[in-house]
């Protein structure tokens, strides 16, 4: 009797090792995978707050184009002369000109 319940003592240690090494992982993919989307997210969302009529962007689908008009939650594209569309603002993913100039 005694030396079973000095073997259920010894078990109740290894809980605390399982819990420490569950927060440690959860530690690594906060900093390493969760961080680094929310500040991604905070500069998409920032870059799309501050557009301007004439500058070159690229869609999520990935049209060019040059911003004609901007409207609240909607954004007129000029993608080829006298071709427009309409789109909704949160579709823009990128400034044109910043991407060109690092995929040289």
């Amino acid at each position: 009797m005694n030396l079973l319940f000095v073997f259920l003592q010894a078990g109740g240690g290894e809980d605390y090792s399982f819990l420490i090494m569950m927060v440690a992982i959860f530690a690594i993919m906060y900093f390493f995978m969760i961080r680094p989307q929310n500040k991604k997210q905070k500069e998409i969302a920032n870059f799309r707050k501050n557009l301007e009529v004439g500058q070159e962007v690229i869609t999520a689908g990935g049209i060019y184009g040059k911003i004609k008009e901007i409207e609240d939650n909607t954004v007129v594209l000029e993608i080829a002369s006298g071709v427009k569309i309409k789109i909704d603002r949160n579709s823009i993913f990128a400034n044109a000109a910043s991407n060109q100039q690092q995929a040289k």
